[in-house]
């Protein structure tokens, strides 16, 4: 018994299999650099754990010093993005550090939110839908709800035509009691010419219908993102990297410094997909 027992120990070690782990794991340097998860994100850009993933606290000497958030801050850039300038990056960089108690992620803040692609059937066919997602309190603890949706097949039911003339109630359909609403209704394709112009669509309420009457189900996630406007005057996206090399994990893949809050609105606005 002994002996077989022997046999597999030593077919478990020396199987193809189990050199490729050794190998992998030899290299832990790659295995350090990399944010594997968005909680690490979190700590690094704010100096809250060493390069093995062990955990600084309030009371640590290393705990959110400049030192080592500035070590961290030049490997948490996506470096394959041309896009993000080696300017921006570095003024970046220097307000985190002059600011260093006051440019900290919050896990639990507001100011960021997670763009989660999808993908749905609606009566058989394949519809993909963007989901925005944010943190909320509930209780003792935190939540991730559904703050907004976007869907491109929900676009058809909100088609504004400006350029039609005669799509309109009159100002004295009151004295009416508004009867001629009957023409508003008689033609669906026309309907929204009867809002106000400053009617934003809900996709949020259309899917929620369409999921409470069965039309549409969920089927999976293709891609998940982060848009962060915790840091003053900055904005920033996060994106999950797996390839080869040490500038993977989730790494900041867009950056863009914001003037003022009509900017971010603006941008906010961008990202809703809310012309």
């Amino acid at each position: 018994m002994k002996a077989i027992y022997l046999i597999i120990t030593l077919a478990i070690v020396t199987s193809p299999l189990r050199a490729q782990l050794v190998d992998e794991m030899a290299d832990e340097s790659k295995l350090y650099a990399e944010s594997k998860q968005v909680n690490q994100f979190f700590r690094r850009f704010n100096g809250e754990e060493d390069e093995k993933g062990n955990r600084y606290y309030p009371n640590d000497k290393l705990y959110r010093s400049s030192k080592l958030r500035k070590r961290y801050l030049g490997i948490l850039f996506d470096e394959s993005n041309k896009g993000i300038g080696e300017t921006a990056k570095t003024e970046f960089v220097k307000q985190l550090l002059d600011k260093n108690e006051t440019s900290i992620l919050n896990f639990h803040g507001s100011n960021w939110f997670s763009e989660v692609h999808a993908v749905f059937t609606q009566n058989g066919k394949t519809q993909p839908v963007t989901l925005f997602m944010e943190l909320e309190k509930d209780h003792l603890g935190y939540k991730w709800v559904i703050q907004k949706v976007h869907a491109d097949m929900f676009n058809q039911y909100f088609v504004r035509d400006t350029t039609k003339i005669g799509q309109f109630l009159h100002p004295l359909s009151h004295e009416l009691d508004f009867m001629n609403l009957r023409k508003a209704f008689a033609n669906s394709d026309s309907i929204a010419q009867f809002t106000v112009k400053q009617f934003r669509p809900d996709h949020l309420s259309l899917f929620l219908y369409e999921i409470k009457k069965g039309a549409l189900k969920f089927k999976s996630v293709t891609e998940v993102k982060f848009h962060f406007f915790q840091i003053d005057g900055w904005y920033f996206e996060l994106s999950d990297f797996n390839r080869p090399g040490y500038n993977t994990g989730w790494l900041i893949s867009n950056l863009v410094k914001l003037k003022n809050d009509s900017e971010k609105d603006l941008l906010r606005r961008y990202l809703y997909n809310e012309k």
